[in-house]
C-alpha cells in the first residue's frame, strides 16, 4: 500500500494515534515527575528508614522491563481481585519506571550543589523541608533540564507498550499492529509511526534546550 493511500485511508486514525500517544507521555511523565520528586526527598532525608524504602523503590522500577510489568499489572493483578482498565495499566507502567529514573537524574543535580549552601541554610534556622524546598530542588531541577528532557522522550517511546493492550483509540505503535493486521500497511505503515515519533522527540529536544539554556546555571 503505498504512502498516500494508506494517509488516505488511515490519516484519521494515525492522528488520533499520535494525540493518544501524546496524551500518555504527558500525564505519564508529569505522574513520573511528582513520584520521582518524592523519592528524591525521601533518599536525602535524614530518616534511614525512608532512604532505605526509597532506594529499594529505585532498583526495582529502574530494572525491571517494562513489558513484565505491564504483564503483571494486566493479567497477574486480576487474581488478586485487583483489576485496572487497560489504559490505568499502562499509564501505571509508563509512570513507575520514568519515575526512578527521574529521581537518578534529580540526585545527579543535587550532587552537583555545594555543601557550603546547606550549611549556610542551616546557619540559618532553616528546617530540612525549608532546604529542600527553597535550596535542593530548585537548583537540582535547573541542572536537569536536558536529562529530564530526554527522560520525556523515553517516556515517549515507552508509551508503546499501549500497543500489546487492546486501547482505542491505538497509540501510533498499535495503529501499525491494526493496520498489518487489517490491510496491507507494510513498512510503509511503520515509516509513518517513526516518522511521527522522530517528530515529535525532536520538538521535545528543541523546547529541552531552549528551556535549558534559559535556566541553566553558570558555575
Amino acid at each position: 500500500m503505498g504512502l498516500q493511500h494508506l494517509l488516505a485511508q488511515y490519516g484519521t486514525q494515525y492522528v488520533l494515534a499520535l494525540l493518544t500517544t501524546w496524551r500518555l507521555t504527558a500525564i505519564s511523565f508529569l505522574v513520573a515527575f511528582v513520584i520521582g520528586t518524592f523519592v528524591t526527598v525521601l533518599r536525602i532525608s535524614p530518616v534511614n528508614v525512608l532512604r532505605g524504602v526509597a532506594n529499594v523503590y529505585i532498583q526495582i522500577f529502574r530494572n525491571i522491563p517494562g513489558a513484565a510489568l505491564l504483564i503483571v499489572l494486566v493479567y497477574a493483578l486480576p487474581y488478586l481481585n485487583i483489576v485496572f482498565s487497560y489504559r490505568t495499566c499502562v499509564l501505571i507502567a509508563t509512570s513507575l519506571i520514568p519515575s526512578a529514573f527521574c529521581s537518578e537524574y534529580l540526585i545527579s543535580g543535587i550532587n552537583t550543589i555545594k555543601p557550603g549552601q546547606i550549611e549556610a541554610a542551616r546557619s540559618l534556622g532553616f528546617s530540612f523541608f525549608k532546604i529542600v524546598r527553597f535550596i535542593i530542588i530548585p537548583q537540582a531541577l535547573r541542572t536537569s533540564v536536558l536529562s529530564l528532557t530526554n527522560l520525556l522522550i523515553a517516556t515517549m517511546l515507552t508509551t508503546a507498550l499501549a500497543s500489546q493492550v487492546p486501547m482505542n483509540p491505538r497509540d501510533l505503535t498499535g495503529i501499525v499492529d491494526y493496520i498489518n493486521t487489517h490491510d496491507t500497511g507494510g513498512i510503509m505503515a511503520f515509516i509513518i509511526s517513526a516518522a511521527l515519533y522522530c517528530a515529535t522527540a525532536v520538538a521535545i529536544g528543541q523546547l529541552g534546550n531552549w528551556i535549558d539554556r534559559k535556566v541553566r546555571i553558570v558555575r
